[in-house]
Parts: C-alpha cells; sequence; structure tokens
C-alpha cells in the first residue's frame, strides 16, 4: 500500500534527460577518391530540431558545416543526412579527426558530441630511385629509393637485371626494406648491372622505377701510380721525422752544436776619457811651472 503512491509519485515527475550523440563507427578508413561516411547518430529530450555541426580539428579548429551549410571548401563534395556527414573524392588532405557537435536548446543538458577519425589510404607511387651511373672497383655505395605519398609507408624492394635481391651473410650489400636503402660495403664487376627498386603496401599496385645503369670502372694505370707514389712520399716523410725524432733523442744534435761553438774573444774596455779642464789660467801656469 505505501509503495503504490511513491510509484504514482515517480511515474508524474518529469525525467531529465539530455542530448545523446554517439557514431557507429569512430574510425574510418577509406582509400584515396573514393567517398567517407562519417556517422553521427543523436537523440534528444524534446528538441526536435536540434542545431547539428562538423568540425575538424588540425593545427586549429575548422568548420565543415556550419549554420546549415557547408563551408567554402566542402561545398560542392559533401553531404548531410540527419547528422551523418559525407565526403565525396577525398584525398590525403581530408584526413584527421572531426567532430560532430549537436546543440538542443529545449533540453535540460543540451550540448553532445562525438568524434570520429578518418585515415586515407593511398596506394604506392612511382619511387625516386639514386643510382650512380659509375663507381671505381673497391669503393662503397649507397643506392637510395623512397616514395613519401603511401599512406601506409611503403616498403621497399630491389631488383638488378630484373631479379629481386635479397640480402645474406653471405651477400656483399646489406637491404633496409623500410628505408628503402641497398648499401655496397666495397663493390667489384659483378655488381655492375640494371638497377631499379619498387615500393608496394597494401593498398594498391606495386610501383618501380626506371632501371638505371652501373658502370664499375677500374682505376687507370696512370692514377695507381700516382696514388702509389703519393702514398711513397708520406712514407718517406714519415720516416725522416721519424730518424730526426731519434737523432734528437740520444743527443746527436746537441752534441753537433758543442763542436761548432767557437769562443769569443776577449775585448777589454776602453780607458776612461780625462777629467774636463775647469780653471784654463790655472792649468797653463801649473803648465808653464812645471817647464
Amino acid at each position: 500500500m505505501l509503495a503504490l503512491p511513491l510509484l504514482m509519485i515517480l511515474l508524474q515527475s518529469p525525467v531529465c534527460l539530455s542530448v545523446t550523440v554517439s557514431s557507429n563507427k569512430p574510425n574510418v578508413e577509406v582509400h584515396e577518391h573514393s567517398d567517407a561516411v562519417l556517422s553521427c547518430e543523436f537523440r534528444t529530450e524534446k528538441d526536435q530540431s536540434p542545431r547539428i555541426e562538423w568540425k575538424k580539428k588540425g593545427k586549429g579548429v575548422t568548420f565543415v558545416y556550419f549554420n546549415q551549410k557547408f563551408t567554402s571548401s566542402y561545398a560542392r563534395r559533401a553531404k548531410i543526412e540527419g547528422a551523418t556527414l559525407t565526403l565525396h573524392s577525398v584525398t590525403q588532405k581530408d584526413s584527421g579527426e572531426y567532430r560532430c557537435e549537436v546543440t538542443a536548446g529545449e533540453d535540460h543538458v543540451n550540448l553532445g558530441e562525438t568524434i570520429v577519425t578518418l585515415n586515407v589510404l593511398v596506394p604506392p607511387h612511382v619511387p625516386s630511385c639514386e643510382v650512380p651511373s659509375s663507381v671505381f672497383v673497391g669503393a662503397g655505395l649507397d643506392l637510395l629509393c623512397k616514395d613519401k605519398l603511401s599512406v601506409p609507408p611503403a616498403t621497399y624492394r630491389w631488383f638488378k637485371d630484373n631479379k629481386a635481391l635479397t640480402a645474406t651473410a653471405d651477400t656483399p650489400y646489406s637491404i633496409d626494406p623500410h628505408k628503402g636503402s641497398l648499401k655496397f660495403q666495397s663493390v667489384s664487376k659483378t655488381d655492375a648491372g640494371m638497377y631499379r627498386c619498387e615500393s608496394s603496401n597494401n593498398v594498391g599496385a606495386p610501383k618501380s622505377c626506371v632501371a638505371q645503369q652501373l658502370k664499375i670502372i677500374e682505376y687507370p694505370l696512370n692514377m695507381t701510380i700516382l696514388i702509389a707514389g703519393a702514398a711513397g712520399f708520406v712514407v718517406l716523410a714519415l720516416f725522416c721525422c721519424i730518424c730526426v725524432c731519434v737523432c734528437r733523442r740520444r743527443g746527436c744534435c746537441k752534441k753537433k752544436d758543442k763542436k761548432t761553438k767557437s769562443a769569443k774573444p776577449y775585448n777589454p774596455p776602453p780607458p776612461p776619457p780625462p777629467p774636463p779642464i775647469r780653471n784654463l789660467k790655472h792649468y797653463k801656469q801649473t803648465q808653464s811651472f812645471m817647464i
């Protein structure tokens, strides 16, 4: 009997609900140049015509849909149904975090939002390949390959004469499939050939650069003689320096200096000058007296 009146009071009292916003797919991945559907669903307490806004978060926050219309950059390539946003022919620039905001002014709590992350996948592009035209025998060599546009980042394979290269413990080269590098510690004549690189990811077909010729050149005879002469000169100069240092340590130079030293002649100091004559008259009398 006491529970019945309490139940009636609860049924007659207003229930305070707020606007709720959600997405059935908060993470969206689509291929480049296809359509991206950003889901946004909402429920309100009283307001049947809430205000809907879409914003994109990047370095700042920019509007996508505001005041019941799209901003200029989305005007001709987007549509909205309810609160769900569809972007047509997306590119990598459209990747990012989007926020759906629903404002219901008549509700007790009148603002709700949900976040949808868009990742636009980009197939491989033709990579840039750095292959020198020639290199000397015995020199180190780095071949580089890069595709900066593919999403997710591409992995790389190197080919020589249309045969895929595989690095092992016995091969004279190493390969980094993530950086796209092919490194030789010391090239030989057998390393000459046509080299190309291929980039790939799981979005589209692999792409390859144009094969480039690598020539391995032996040092000419005159250059070999020049290198040998320079090396000999360096060895000779080093030998002379060692001999001089050893001689100085043994005191050879000091003994030679003592033998070659000559005694300096003794020069006595000159006699002091006579005192000056102060009284000329007295001097003459003294001289005459002495005579």
